[in-house]
């Protein structure tokens, strides 16, 4: 009944329409919400639960270092350990981002018992920091020269982590490894470097 008495081809009534319209949709968008609050409560169990399960597991480490008499282990910045197998005090090229390294290592347990054998792996070519190896294996690999060898001693969160390898090794396992360094290809990029 309103809209009977309004003329509708009235430019007034345009402009009044119009002008509502703008007016309505000048509003910023209100972000939506969400239903629940989430704390940091969850992330900081995780963390309180990692950092216990690293300190049992670099106190394993040093027990073994302890019983282990026979080599002179060194600490690493990424939290590994290890020792000399072999040391070649000819070389000086430490691996560097983008060279291909040709390599043998084999994955122990802690009680010595073989997981993986270097011969079950095989020779493994390794761009350095371009590919994926667990996270120990690409850090040490950059502490080695050319002919090589070392053991390292690494917590899980530097082996295969908590999900493990999804084969022989379990989750939250530290490992011991035996890697040697065959062959170093200088990065091409290095080499024409002046």
């Amino acid at each position: 009944m309103i809209l009977q008495h309004i003329n509708m081809s009235n430019p007034r009534f345009f402009t009044i329409l119009l002008t509502f319209v703008v007016l309505a949709s000048c509003g910023q968008p209100e972000p939506r919400r969400p239903i629940q609050q989430k704390t940091g409560k969850f992330f900081g169990a995780n963390l309180e639960r990692n950092k216990r399960l690293l300190a049992q597991e670099e106190k394993l480490i040093k027990e073994t270092i302890a019983k282990d008499s026979l080599h002179h282990y060194e600490h690493t910045a990424s939290g590994s350990w290890f020792y000399y197998v072999k040391k070649n005090d000819e070389a000086s090229y430490l691996p560097q981002p983008n060279d291909l390294v040709t390599l043998a290592y084999n994955v122990m347990g802690f009680a010595n018992d073989t997981i993986y054998t270097g011969e079950s792996i095989g020779i493994v070519k390794y761009k350095v920091d371009m590919e994926e190896l667990f996270p120990g294996l690409r850090y040490s690999v950059k502490l080695l020269k050319i002919g090589e060898t070392a053991t390292f001693l690494f917590p899980s969160s530097l082996a295969y982590g908590y999900p493990g390898d999804g084969d022989k090794i379990g989750m939250n396992t530290p490992i011991k490894s035996t890697i040697t360094i065959l062959k170093i290809e200088k990065d091409s990029l290095l080499i024409n470097e002046p």
